[in-house]
């Protein structure tokens, strides 16, 4: 881990924090929530040393990337996002034709838009977790959410400014991460006003103390703000992409995620996965993977598996 190279480049009025290691072709990995750049710690020295140049940022509103506005969730949606993406591949890789984005989560979620909007800069994709969601134009997917699972689903609670903070500051941060990595339901998460988590979850086997403690460290000084607003921005970017309603991602397509991921049940998710709409709307989508066992939080529970896949799929081109 010492091996790799953390530095601030400036990006799009942000001052963004990368990790960076290896030579070779550019693999840019984009992380989710409530994680970082440390998300893809075993990634990046397996890529790396299969001969990538791997770049893992600190998301807008992450960790030690500052100049957020963490206080106007609208400057959270993917065309900003996106936007410091580009800024950064600018800056990082002026001269490179396209490059290799790897995502998990809302860093998927991203990776996709960032293919829909920009398919020039991308060479190949491996997203974990999240698989592309076509715009609905009738219904924006917060109020779907809602429709689907009610008030207490925890995309509807993160939705009102300070409110599930204030909630997390009585829980403490530690205990939100641990319980938050530690999710294996696979069926929607609940989360009741005033009744947290439930129960304390165990640490997952997969999570050094260590680990642990250098999540809470970061968002001990950020706050969930930032992350959160990802999920406020939902419905602005749903408006925002109309423009794109119908389209298609056109770069060559890998998709993994665990078996027990809340994600791949949530209620038409697999259908469309497997049953052809995914391909429609990903026509160069290659190889859909589900790992057996396995959770949400892949990358870092089965992390050889993932890093293998990804080699594999990458080296392809």
């Amino acid at each position: 881990m010492e091996k790799i190279v953390l530095k601030i480049i400036p990006v799009n009025g942000l001052n963004m924090h990368v990790a960076e290691l290896g030579e070779g072709p550019l693999v840019l990995f984009l992380h989710g929530f409530p994680e970082l750049w440390y998300s893809w710690r075993h990634q990046i020295l397996y890529l790396a040393a299969q001969g990538y140049r791997a770049v893992a940022p600190d998301l807008r509103g992450y960790g030690d990337t500052t100049g957020a506005p963490v206080e106007d969730p609208s400057k959270f949606t993917t065309l900003q996002i996106v936007g410091d993406l580009i800024a950064l591949l600018d800056d990082i890789a002026p001269n490179a034709d396209k490059v290799f984005v790897v995502g998990h989560d809302w860093g998927a979620f991203m990776a996709w838009h960032l293919c829909l909007y920009r398919p020039d800069k991308v060479k190949a994709l491996v997203n974990l977790s999240v698989a592309f969601i076509p715009r609905s134009p009738e219904m924006s997917p917060v109020d779907k959410f809602r429709s689907l699972y009610g008030d207490d689903h925890y995309i509807c609670r993160f939705q009102e400014p300070g409110d599930i903070e204030a909630e997390f500051a009585q829980i403490g941060t530690k205990e939100v991460l641990k319980n938050f990595l530690a999710y294996r339901t696979p069926g929607p998460f609940y989360f009741p006003k005033g009744k947290g988590f439930g129960s304390s979850a165990d640490k997952p086997n997969w999570l050094s103390e260590d680990d642990l403690d250098y999540y809470a460290k970061k968002f001990e000084q950020t706050g969930f703000s930032g992350g959160v607003n990802y999920y406020r921005a939902f419905g602005r970017s749903w408006e925002l992409n109309a423009p794109w309603t119908g389209a298609q991602v056109k770069v060559p397509a890998k998709f993994i995620v665990g078996e027990f991921d809340l994600t791949y049940h949530i209620q038409g998710t697999k259908e469309f996965i497997h049953k052809g709409g995914f391909q429609k709307y990903v026509p160069l989508l290659k190889e859909v993977v589900v790992i057996e066992g396995a959770a949400h939080f892949i990358n870092q529970e089965r992390p050889d598996e993932i890093s293998q896949h990804i080699y594999e799929f990458l080296k392809q081109f």
